[in-house]
């Protein structure tokens, strides 16, 4: 069977391509930036595998219709695959994940989500996994390292028959369309939607598990109203009289009470994700003493605290995918461990719609996090194509935020990426640390090497 996939080279739609070809699929794609050299990093892993990627004009139907075309929530009903085949099934891609799940045969499916880190967590819980002599399926919206090779870009692993770990999506509410055998959920925030409306969604994506779920204590609170009664539940957090607690962190260790582990990256939120991977596993049946040996092992996610090099003074260079509050004070958290002095943070949104509904939230906990001297310069969000307000501006974020806090001199406006190269080479001393941020697009991997020295 032949299967077209619309966007094939977006991170989660190409993870699923690869599944749906490891499955023995016949599989083409399309895409807006096939020709981009920032994108190839992917698509030429989807090529290796002998999958045809066309630009998205229509013309994949000249070598023969599909019998299902799979989409995802970007995509606009006048997109020109559409147009050019009126007359094939649609699918989302959620649904049609759903479908490839069920044909993997997996004795045990594990759904990860939550606002933040369901990536990491994914490819962390996998590899975990391995380190336990197991072979997982692994689909996520992230790269990992030790699972890229020149066909696999990194968000799909081919396992065997007992586990699969899959990354499931709150922003577009299609996390709904899954019925895992267990789930993760690390935190609830207001990326997409207000938290009311986030708890109702997991909530409802709770009573469709069927054997367990380990939830962040934040978590819990607000959705153990909806919680079906016979659904075992592990509870991991700070607090006290949790089932799994973190007492303290100080990288590279992180003490728990059921033990210590190093920890293979820094940052509290490594120490929190390493925790609830772990109430995962002895939800799974593994004994505590391996599984803390196991979730020391992890290689690492591309574009996920990522070090890029250094600039002619000295600065440290980091590319990290944080996109929205919770992500980006995370990410912001992390660096300052690694340097004495300032931290420039250069952040361009993933869309316009996104850093609108951000803006608020994201300009108090910077206010409160930044210290008089840190820098953080926004650029104009991404604009990927497609229907959109170009609304509200960097400027007009910026202004609002200058208007709003004291130290106006820690906000500012990128207007082009040569000027911030700019600011970051007049700023930048040997111990501070300057940091990409940002999603959807690839090339800003390439711009944070571009900063550093040749």
């Amino acid at each position: 069977m032949k299967i077209h996939f619309v966007g094939i080279g977006g991170i989660g739609m190409s993870g699923l391509a690869a599944m749906c070809c490891n499955l023995g699929y016949e599989v083409t794609g399309s895409d807006r930036g096939a020709n981009k050299a920032e994108n190839q990093r992917i698509l030429g892993a989807l090529r290796n595998q002998g999958i045809i990627i066309y630009p998205q004009d229509g013309s994949f139907v000249k070598d023969g219709k599909p019998a299902k075309i799979v989409y995802s929530t970007a995509i606009e009903d006048d997109n020109p695959d559409f147009l050019a085949a009126p007359d094939v099934e649609r699918v989302h891609r959620a649904a049609f994940l759903e479908q490839m799940i069920k044909e993997t045969n997996v004795e045990n499916s594990i759904a990860v989500t939550g606002s933040c880190g369901k990536s990491t967590v994914s490819s962390y819980l996998a590899e975990s996994l391995l380190s336990l002599n197991e072979k997982p399926y692994c689909i996520t919206g992230a790269l990992a390292n030790n699972f890229a090779t020149p066909s696999l870009a990194g968000n799909f692993y081919p396992g065997n028959g007992k586990y699969l770990v899959f990354e499931a999506d709150e922003s577009d509410k299609s996390l709904l369309s899954y019925s895992p055998d267990y789930a993760l959920i690390l935190n609830i925030g207001c990326d997409h939607y207000d938290k009311e409306e986030l708890a109702r969604v997991f909530g409802s994506f709770l009573r469709q598990v069927k054997k367990g779920a380990v939830l962040s204590n934040d978590v819990y609170n607000q959705v153990k109203d909806y919680l079906p009664e016979t659904l075992p539940v592990a509870i991991f957090g700070e607090e006290e009289n949790l089932n799994y607690r973190l007492i303290s962190y100080k990288m590279p260790t992180a003490t728990f009470n059921v033990g210590s582990v190093t920890l293979p990256q820094s940052g509290k939120h490594t120490a929190l994700n390493a925790l609830a991977i772990f109430a995962m596993l002895e939800m799974l049946g593994f004994e505590a003493s391996i599984s803390l040996k196991a979730i020391e092992n992890f290689g690492g996610i591309w574009r996920r605290n990522d070090y890029a090099g250094k600039t002619s003074s000295g600065a440290l260079v980091y590319d990290d995918y944080a996109h929205n509050p919770e992500k980006i004070i995370s990410c912001l958290s992390a660096m300052k461990e690694l340097v004495t002095g300032r931290v420039i943070a250069i952040f361009q949104p993933h869309g316009y719609g996104p850093w609108g509904f951000m803006e608020e939230e994201l300009g108090k906990v910077l206010d409160e996090f930044l210290s008089e001297k840190d820098l953080f310069i926004v650029m104009e969000p991404y604009y990927a194509g497609g229907t959109s307000s170009f609304k509200p501006s960097a400027k007009e974020v910026v202004d609002k935020w200058h208007s709003l806090y004291e130290n106006k001199e820690r906000f500012s406006v990128g207007i082009s990426r040569d000027e911030v190269a700019e600011v970051v080479k007049e700023n930048a001393s040997e111990n501070d640390l300057v940091v990409i941020m940002g999603a959807r697009d690839n090339s800003l991997s390439t711009y944070a090497a571009s900063l550093t020295k040749k």
